[in-house]
């Protein structure tokens, strides 16, 4: 007997080699976000700050965290990210990052932790986008709404 594959070897391996996506890796990704998040919502009260920069830092940190959240529940339920929630995040991660050069934070700690939180968010749901729309799904997975 010839040790050459046949046609139906070949192929059968073809599921193996998939890119497939680690969503508990992506669970930690989306969860450190939304603690950043929650940094964001907190460095004003723990820094000396404006009222603008409190106003900026909390809803720019509850959006961060409700966007993370939400992207974390799809992925415990084995579900990929929604590209769209990770790229706002995105999004919300940048204005942080620039927003101390726009509105007065009231002090350089504040400005500096707010730039920082920023940049994490920024990076981190901009690979959650990446990994998640480039990530090749079965095709028996359900249609996503």
């Amino acid at each position: 007997m010839s040790n050459t594959p046949t046609d139906t070897e070949s192929t059968s391996g073809t599921e193996a080699t998939r890119d497939t996506l680690n969503t508990d890796t992506m669970q930690w990704v989306s969860a450190i976000v939304a603690l950043a998040g929650l940094g964001l919502i907190a460095y004003p009260f723990m820094f000396e700050s404006t009222e603008a920069a409190i106003w900026n830092d909390t809803m720019t940190g509850t959006a961060v965290f409700l966007l993370a959240g939400y992207n974390f529940y799809r992925l415990t339920k084995d579900r990929l990210a929604n590209v769209a929630v990770a790229s706002l995040a995105t999004l919300l991660g940048l204005w942080a990052l620039v927003s101390p050069a726009v509105i007065e934070m009231g002090s350089n700690e504040l400005a500096m932790t707010t730039a920082g939180g920023g940049l994490l968010i920024a990076v981190l749901s901009a690979y959650s986008a990446y990994a998640n729309n480039s990530a090749d799904t079965s095709e028996t997975a359900p249609a996503r709404a």
